[in-house]
């Protein structure tokens, strides 16, 4: 077996991520039994019903019991209540984790829960579609994106390793980071862009009252691919923004300055600065293709899949 197999894994949570996982980790042979956790019979049952899951259990805490490794799919605002939950249930050398896609208020919520014994390392696998619950996953989700971990200071470099190896297993590729660092890359490059496409659909849905459907009518590629984003898990991004705060204004401050100096480009006639600023910026968008992370080829149905990581 890899060094990333692990004889039981509990899923706490199985929509798009959990049930992601679950695919790509029986494809790989990575697992012996999957146990999982939802809020709701409904999931559950979905959950057993597509194979996601061997068991189902009502309560986290019935689904950690004698797991290797313990992932957290839950929206990060519930993720110390889960960790106060399943801490007397851990086994001993296990190991838990997270999918969120903020770090530091993970750690902060969930690291005093963790028993002796039992190795925190928080996670976020980089993927993901607009898409949510069991019947959203496929094991090619994880394949040649990225998963950052931010393991603890005092962390086990062994334990580490492991994890790091599944995540690799699962298709990732993988970097590690503090917590820190990781909140203000994320905030970057992909809670700002949420925001921003919030934004714009919501002023976009105002003006559509006004305009007689026009607004939706003839939406072309731009408007259409905010949408798409902004199609993502409310309650997901609401703990996004609400834990990572500090970091999305610093990023939203800088963010309306550089709207300010497009403002007074326009404004003023500026084409060379416009020109230059949009060559740079189309630069990004090629370097993001040459890196693997998408594709240049057009899909204007924008339909998600292995090629299209939508919403992080």
């Amino acid at each position: 077996m890899s060094d990333g197999h692990f004889k039981k894994i509990a899923l706490i949570g199985v929509g798009l991520i959990g049930s992601s996982i679950s695919h790509a980790a029986r494809r790989g042979g990575l697992v012996d039994s999957i146990t999982g956790h939802a809020r709701t019979a409904e999931t559950r049952d979905t959950a057993v019903r597509l194979g996601l899951i061997d068991t189902a259990h009502a309560t986290a805490a019935e689904a950690v019991q004698d797991a290797d490794l313990i992932i957290l799919c839950v929206p990060v605002g519930a993720c110390a209540k889960v960790a106060e939950e399943i801490a007397p249930y851990l086994k001993q050398g296990s190991i838990v984790t997270d999918v969120g896609s903020v770090k530091e208020s993970v750690v902060n919520d969930v690291a005093p829960h963790i028993p002796s014994g039992v190795h925190f390392i928080p996670g976020h696998p980089i993927a993901g579609t607009e898409n949510s619950g069991p019947e959203a996953g496929f094991a090619e989700l994880f394949d040649n994106r990225w998963c950052i971990l931010t393991p603890l200071d005092n962390g086990d470099a062994a334990a580490t390793a492991k994890l790091k190896a599944f995540w690799q297993a699962l298709g990732s590729d993988v970097d590690v980071m503090t917590p820190q660092h990781h909140d203000m890359v994320l905030a970057t490059v992909s809670h700002l862009p949420h925001l921003i496409a919030f934004n714009i659909v919501n002023s976009a849905r105002h003006l559509e009252q006004v305009t007689d459907r026009e607004v939706i009518k003839y939406s072309a590629g731009g408007f259409r691919d905010f949408t798409r984003i902004a199609a993502s898990d409310p309650v997901m991004w609401r703990d996004v923004f609400l834990n990572n705060k500090e970091a999305v204004l610093e990023m939203l401050g800088r963010f309306t300055e550089d709207l300010t100096d497009l403002q007074r480009a326009i404004r003023f006639g500026d084409g060379d600065k416009l020109e230059r600023l949009f060559t740079e910026a189309r630069g990004v968008r090629q370097g993001i293709v040459e890196s693997g992370q998408d594709t240049a080829a057009p899909d204007f149905g924008r339909h998600a899949g292995a090629n299209e990581p939508a919403s992080e």
